[in-house]
């Protein structure tokens, strides 16, 4: 899922609204990439799509943590760590974007969504944290379910192993860092930044996002604007897709109680597949389908089991 910046917290009973409400955030959230690989087909770059994207939510929090008298008190070591997280989040918005934008969108999220063995990696290496029983028991599943969607032997696509990755190689490396930066940004939140607000912390990360994308922009050739109307049809989609999404998330769902449920919301990839067939004309293999599902039933159950 993409640029979730929620800690997981304790369980609590699953109403049907909050199971439907955690189904319309992953809705949104796969529609957002499906919107934003419109966008680039139509002349839109990675950045550009980052910084309208990020400035439009970080414009919404700003307005909720004023309507809502959110303190903004933060101690000493707090600035620094939430301008951290930010920068972690900005690269893997690029970098999730860039995969999305060389790969079909459900084989990018499917490969992005490996990030829970990239987050039991960096509490290991930064914290000393022992990988829980249930994460050791996942990787292998997840890695075969990402094998078999990723057609790693190239047989799906009857191009052979060398000329399939050939074409996808870039894609899964912009996915797979996507993963690794999230997955690190999330133990460095739950360590350091877990008592900040979280509306406060996403608005932080959103503007920071907003203002290094921008910069780079402006350290190249500016904004590349849509070329032809679709382009500004996606582009607009995923600004409001994405904020809405984002403004549910930290102001709905702590008043559900659901937040220790939100693993529900890693069926993305499979509202993105659906919507990439229906919109974009993308297919997988049967076989991919299968992997697609052992991924992300694997990372569900990762997500809902009991602690």
């Amino acid at each position: 899922m993409s640029s979730h910046t929620q800690v997981p917290g304790a369980y609590s009973r699953l109403t049907l609204t909050g199971f439907l409400t955690l189904l319309l955030i992953a809705l949104m959230m796969g529609a957002n990439h499906v919107a934003a690989r419109t966008a680039f087909n139509q002349g839109v770059d990675v950045v550009t799509a980052v910084t309208f994207r990020s400035s439009v939510t970080a414009l919404v929090l700003a307005l909720i943590l004023w309507q809502q008298k959110v303190s903004l008190k933060l101690s000493q070591r707090q600035p620094r760590t939430l301008l951290l997280i930010g920068v972690l989040i900005a690269v893997q918005s690029v970098c999730l974007y860039s995969a999305v934008a060389r790969l079909p969108v459900a084989l990018a999220l499917l490969a992005f969504n490996t990030y829970p063995l990239l987050t039991a990696f960096w509490a290991r290496v930064l914290y000393g944290h022992r990988p829980e029983p249930a994460v050791l028991l996942a990787m292998p599943l997840l890695l075969f379910g990402l094998a078999l969607a990723l057609d790693v032997l190239g047989a799906a696509s009857g191009l052979g192993a060398a000329q399939h990755w050939a074409q996808i190689g870039v894609g899964i490396a912009f996915a797979l860092a996507a993963s690794a930066t999230f997955g690190l940004a999330m133990v460095i939140t739950q360590h350091e930044a877990a008592d900040v607000d979280g509306r406060l912390r996403t608005f932080t990360t959103m503007a920071t996002v907003a203002v290094l994308a921008a910069a780079v922009a402006a350290t190249q050739s500016g904004f590349h604007l849509p070329n032809a109307t679709a382009g500004w049809w996606g582009l607009g989609a995923l600004t409001f897709l994405y904020g809405t999404a984002f403004t549910i998330m930290f102001t709905v769902l702590p008043k559900l109680g659901v937040v220790g449920n939100s693993a529900i919301m890693n069926v993305e990839p499979v509202f993105a597949l659906v919507l990439a067939w229906a919109v974009l004309g993308q297919t997988i293999a049967p076989m991919q389908l299968v992997g697609a599902l052992v991924v992300v039933a694997t990372v569900m159950w990762l997500g809902l089991r009991k602690r």
